[in-house]
């Protein structure tokens, strides 16, 4: 056993948002060491032009932080969530679990006394809810471990509030999702420059969450490039098989072109403005027709232009094939958009 009689230690899930930067500060001025874990999926948003702001609250109050990528054990939670989906495909009760048992394991590791977050009781309907705290902290191991600063005196007190490594007198009672406590506390400790709260998790918006949930029922062994795939561009379904994606600008365009993969057909229009379409999965004749009709319609040819020529191929450099094809109708569209 750690000899209690020395600067206790404990690990922080810093996101970077002002919640968790709170927390951080409130343990801090109890004189504990802290060692903070930034988890990061292909599912996180950038706040601001791809900052990282765990980084850039651990580089002002000097403490370590270690960034952390859950790609593959995501996914999985992703599949075949235990405990369900929120409004989205965002998995949050799993998610937590999976966040939390790798802390748990980094405290064991570097004998830690406790895990704590920024989280506060009553903040997000699905992952902060009084019995949802308790199953996430049961299920990762972190019984009587974790430790909620903000909210800490609307719950049992942990093992560390009762061995006196933290005083509970001086942790907060903050309940519920207006963020105006929160943000006086930040005010009275002269912390500003923290990101608003709109950044997250692309699984709980609902036009991405359609394409994912789209991913998951026709390919369950999709990977980081099919995830990748979801954040650019129009989405359709052809078959339950096939879908095409079609750029909607130049920077689109060279993104598609950047995620192309053996097997994809890119396509294009000939003599005019064009999107880039990306056909993915085993296509036949009646997909590479719809796919160049899809192209012809997003194209800059004049609307009374009956007929296009569209390049494709699965080399963009020479789109060795060619056929005509008529911009697919609105109606069309509306019944195999993703």
């Amino acid at each position: 056993m750690k000899n209690r009689e020395s600067k206790p230690k404990a690990i922080a899930l810093l996101s970077g948002g002002l919640d968790s930067t709170l927390a951080v500060k409130l343990i801090l001025d109890q004189g504990i060491e802290v060692e903070a874990l930034n988890f990061v999926t292909p599912f996180c948003t950038c706040n601001r032009k791809g900052r990282c702001e765990a980084q850039h609250v651990a580089d002002r109050f000097g403490i370590p932080v270690k960034v952390i990528g859950l790609v593959e054990e995501f996914f999985q939670v992703i599949r075949k969530p235990r405990y369900g989906y929120g409004s989205g495909m965002n998995p949050c009760l799993d998610c937590r679990v999976l966040m939390f048992s790798r802390a748990r394991a980094r405290m064991e590791e570097v004998d830690a006394a406790f895990v704590f977050t920024g989280e506060v009781l009553g903040e997000r309907p699905m992952s902060q809810r009084r019995e949802a705290m308790r199953l996430i902290e049961r299920e990762s191991g972190l019984a009587g471990r974790l430790l909620r600063p903000l909210s800490a005196k609307l719950l049992p007190p942990t093992i560390a509030e009762k061995e006196g490594l933290v005083d509970r007198d001086k942790l907060l009672a903050v309940e519920g999702r207006s963020r105006k406590p929160q943000i006086a506390l930040a005010e009275q400790h002269n912390i500003g420059d923290y990101p608003c709260p709109a950044g997250g998790c692309r699984l709980t918006d609902p036009g991405f969450a359609r394409r994912m949930r789209d991913l998951v029922r026709h390919k369950e062994d999709f990977d980081l490039n099919d995830v990748n795939l979801l954040k650019v561009g129009r989405h359709f379904r052809l078959s339950p098989e096939v879908k095409a994606v079609v750029g909607r600008d130049e920077e689109e365009n060279h993104r598609i072109l950047a995620l192309a993969k053996e097997g994809d057909i890119l396509f294009e229009v000939q003599g005019y403005g064009s999107p880039i379409t990306l056909l993915r999965g085993q296509a036949g004749e009646g997909e590479i027709h719809l796919a160049a009709a899809i192209t012809a319609r997003y194209s800059d040819a004049p609307a009374d232009k009956q007929e296009v020529m569209v390049g494709y191929g699965l080399d963009y450099a020479t789109l060795d094939g060619n056929l005509r094809a008529s911009s697919l109708k609105e109606d069309q569209l509306a019944e195999l958009r993703v």
